[in-house]
């Protein structure tokens, strides 16, 4: 049985041996991850607020795997919106951060604009993934179909 040679991903040029490993939403959680990471390293870790976002930065990137790993589009859409919320979680979390004193905001403020790429990332993947319609109003209905 002949095996499947891995792929590298074309931004990090890592060898990509999932689907999930491909989508540039997942790879740039994995950057927010590495980000927070260095910025965090002067915190003690037993900081509740430092636990908090180190636990909802981790969510991210598994519940967009977890995601994009299920057959229906409600599934993949369930874990899509967690991860965003996770990212959410995060972006509030910095905030704290800044109000607490233990950063400022300019040292917060290149994980808020990974975290708003994400989440944007993530509303992509949930419109394209549900059977809801979006007018041009910014409303939804849902569709009279069934999936499939």
């Amino acid at each position: 049985m002949k095996k499947d040679k891995p792929r590298k991903n074309r931004q990090t040029g890592v060898k990509v041996h999932f689907d999930h490993e491909r989508l540039n939403v997942y790879q740039s959680s994995l950057d927010f991850i590495n980000w927070l990471n260095e910025i965090l390293s002067d915190q003690p870790k037993n900081n509740a607020i430092v636990n908090q976002l180190a636990r909802a930065s981790i969510s991210i990137p598994l519940n967009i795997a977890e995601g994009n790993g299920k057959y229906t589009s409600a599934d993949r859409c369930r874990f899509f919106d967690i991860a965003r919320g996770s990212a959410l979680e995060c972006a509030a979390s910095l905030d704290v951060l800044v109000v607490q004193g233990m950063k400022e905001e300019a040292d917060i403020s290149e994980g808020k604009e990974y975290l708003r790429s994400i989440v944007s990332m993530l509303v992509g993947l949930i419109k394209a993934n549900s059977n809801r319609v979006h007018d041009y109003n910014g409303e939804e209905h849902q569709e009279d179909f069934d999936e499939k």
